[in-house]
């Protein structure tokens, strides 16, 4: 087994991890020219000095460590000379700082590197979207040291993760802990919307409203059975993947306490877990976990720094969006209960549906697989369930609106004003279908 770990920055998470089969970490800058996979607001705040440092301290413990230049989108300022040089600059600095490795999702890019950086390994990202031979293959021949598999499309599909890994060479890495939804129809927007908002030159300065990730997690609150037909594969169920071929796995999320980290590392490590499943797929509310941590800190300034922005979006109606992340970080949960509680024993079993057949071109409401176990393993607080709804609710119809953005609330259309057609009013000609006029 090798894992690849996420990284926040604390030299204590390399001292929790280091006699786990960790070959190395993987971050990056809170912003950069290239931009990522998450938003600054998501990210510690450590300066090229401490990043230095933390490459040397994994190092020093036997681990890599892998940068992360993995934005699905540019903007094409990768072929403008300003674009160049940066992209020079900083990859010039990583490998003055002992940086092993980068990920990519661009072929340009790995074309780039390949050429003037041949010291450094390329990986390719997730958000590449690999998830079938031909894929994979292709850029195998462009230079790829290692292929992260797109989780979303190949978790479930283990008869493709077989013919990938029969027909490619290079090092394969299957995502492990991640949540989100099984063939999301979210996941090209969501991608190209984060990849945007840690470019340095990007006009929103770091500002987003995640859209994608507010509704996934509501969609998942609202219907239990998208908790389990999502991407993760259980600790348990490691040796499924292995006996395919796969013996590199990576470990989300960058944002998260050591404590946190450490516990899941641990449990992928020793293939077992006994408790709430969410404790090692969740990427937010930790009951129980101090947050003290350096890098992990959370509060009204780091709110205000990037989330108040008065020019670009109505500050009263930020406040639905915070509600909905203390609701959801359980900052006031009920009885002392979690939110929502996946009882990671009752998915035993599991897996073997997938040995068969894969979901890709299957009906859900027709198999009914993930519906059966959802049933046996997820439970809410009702309460705080119901509370987190309502207030997805309004902020929902802020945003689809158009409220967030406005200072004054729109007009309001007189009563019956809809019912009434001046003689001026343009009108369908009489062969047009009633239907289409209505």
């Amino acid at each position: 087994m090798r894992l690849s770990v996420a990284t926040n920055f604390e030299s204590t998470l390399i001292e929790g991890i280091k006699d786990y089969p960790v070959v190395e970490l993987y971050g990056k800058l809170r912003r950069d020219v290239v931009g990522g996979g998450r938003a600054p607001y998501q990210l510690a705040p450590i300066s090229r000095r401490r990043l230095k440092e933390h490459v040397a301290e994994a190092y020093r413990a036997g681990i890599g460590f892998n940068y992360l230049l993995n934005s699905s989108c540019l903007g094409n300022r990768e072929i403008t000379r300003r674009g160049q040089r940066e992209l020079e600059e900083l990859l010039d600095w990583l490998c003055q700082i002992g940086v092993a490795s980068v990920t990519v999702s661009s072929p340009y890019l790995i074309k780039l590197i390949k050429a003037r950086y041949p010291q450094l390994k390329v990986r390719v990202s997730l958000f590449a979207g690999v998830d079938r031979v031909r894929k994979a293959q292709m850029w195998e021949e462009l230079g790829a040291d290692c292929i992260v598999l797109d989780s979303i499309l190949v978790n479930r599909e283990l008869a493709t993760l077989k013919r990938i890994r029969q027909h490619v060479q290079c090092d394969l890495e299957l995502l492990a802990n991640n949540s989100c939804l099984m063939s999301c129809a979210l996941s090209p927007s969501h991608m190209n919307a984060i990849a945007h908002t840690a470019q340095t030159w990007h006009h929103n300065k770091g500002f987003f409203i995640d859209w994608c990730f507010l509704k996934c997690t509501e969609m998942k609150l609202r219907d239990p059975v998208n908790y389990i037909r999502s991407e993760w594969i259980r600790p348990e169920d490691l040796h499924v993947y292995e006996e395919l071929g796969y013996d590199r796995f990576k470990i989300v999320e960058r944002d998260i306490p050591t404590e946190v980290l450490v516990k899941r590392v641990k449990a992928y490590a020793e293939r077992r877990y006994d408790g709430n499943l969410l404790d090692l797929i969740q990427p937010f509310g930790f009951q129980g976990v101090k947050k003290t941590d350096r890098y992990y800190r959370r509060g009204l300034g780091w709110f205000l720094r990037f989330l108040l922005r008065p020019g670009l979006v109505n500050p009263a109606k930020m406040l639905l969006l915070k509600r909905v992340a203390d609701l959801q970080n359980m900052k006031r949960p009920v009885n002392g209960e979690p939110a929502v509680y996946i009882d990671n024993r009752a998915l035993d079993g599991f897996i073997e549906r997938f040995r068969e057949v894969g979901c890709r071109d299957v009906d859900c409401a027709e198999c009914g697989w993930c519906e059966k176990f959802a049933r046996k393993a997820v439970r809410f607080n009702e309460t705080t369930r119901q509370q987190t709804l309502a207030a997805y609710d309004d902020l929902f119809r802020s945003l689809h609106e158009g409220d967030m953005w406005r200072y004054l609330p729109r007009p309001t259309a007189p009563p019956n004003s809809s019912s009434v057609v001046s003689e001026s009013s343009p009108q369908p000609p009489d062969e047009f279908p009633q239907r289409f006029a209505a």
